[in-house]
């Protein structure tokens, strides 16, 4: 009987540690929910900004290392073996969001949202089931079915407005292959939520800044200076630095199912905003596309009650 005390002490301080690790992924999560939508917006705003993608990625590598330098300052240098800060660079620095800029330039933000957060999900359990051996399921299969339902009725719907979104659409699914790798380069790295992110933060900006300055092209001298201001802190500080570390968290906490089953509701989201912010509204078939793929989500990543019980 006197061993039984301690283990039931320990057992009730685990379980009170494990609720309160995921609240904090809970609360990470929803944050990021709203961070990512505003990127959305503010990346589609970009392009009618007169600032090129390349300009945007500038100004989101020189917020974010900026912004960076305080918290360096105080918690050290992050440090990553090579080919794992390459890797994480390569994915999660540069591929995702220069492919997202450009994107922009020809698809409206309904399906940016659609295709950049929209498709994370089952590329983040693909990747799992081919890399961590998770199993794919009848449910998760059946979700596929209603996603590819929702962005075919969301393309029907802006199509003759946007006839060359397509383009667009494929540069954003191929960002969110590059997001999809990072989420599993944490996973099976255990690289910590603050390491990565500042990672991503002081090794962006050095390697990216001179190439745009000497050889890709800019307008940004002739781009509305608040304008300028505004991306370099929103994308540079809110959707780098924020964004990052929110995400990571969350997915340490609640593993990247839970995460990006959250994250689901980016596109409905964004493509509700883009209505009166941008001028892009949707017809009942962009509407009903946006509900399918959130839904189709929800349901790939969401256990059903019984089995959680």
């Amino acid at each position: 009987m006197s061993g039984e005390a301690p283990t039931l002490i320990a057992a009730t301080e685990g379980a009170t540690l494990a609720a309160r690790e995921r609240r904090v992924g809970y609360a990470c999560a929803f944050a990021v929910l709203f961070v990512w939508a505003g990127f959305l917006i503010s990346a589609r705003l970009s392009a009618s900004q007169a600032i090129t993608p390349w300009d945007v990625a500038a100004l989101r590598y020189a917020g974010a290392f900026l912004g960076a330098l305080p918290l360096v300052a105080v918690l050290g240098v992050p440090r990553l073996p090579p080919w794992r800060l390459l890797a994480i660079l390569a994915m999660a620095a540069f591929g995702f969001p220069i492919l997202a800029y450009h994107g922009f330039t020809f698809a409206p933000a309904s399906h940016g949202g659609v295709m950049l957060p929209g498709t994370l999900p089952f590329l983040t359990v693909a990747l799992g089931a081919a890399f961590l051996g998770e199993r794919w399921t009848r449910r998760r299969v059946a979700s596929l079915l209603v996603v590819a339902a929702g962005i075919g009725l969301l393309a029907s719907d802006t199509f003759g407005s946007h006839p060359g979104a397509w383009r667009g659409d494929l540069l954003f699914l191929a960002g969110s292959c590059c997001w999809a790798v990072y989420t599993l380069l944490i996973r099976l790295w255990g690289i910590g939520a603050m390491q990565a992110t500042l990672s991503i933060a002081l090794w962006s900006a050095p390697i990216y800044l001179p190439v745009w300055w000497l050889l890709l092209p800019s307008t940004i001298a002739t781009a509305p200076p608040g304008g300028v201001v505004y991306q370099l802190a929103y994308q540079g500080v809110a959707a780098t630095l924020l964004a990052g570390l929110l995400f990571t968290r969350a997915v340490t906490a609640l593993g990247a199912p839970t995460t990006t089953a959250i994250t689901a509701l980016v596109p409905g989201l964004a493509a509700l905003a883009a209505w009166p912010l941008l001028d892009e509204p949707l017809g009942m078939a962009g509407l009903a596309g946006v509900a399918l793929v959130s839904a189709g989500m929800i349901l790939a990543v969401i256990r059903p009650a019984a089995a959680a019980r």
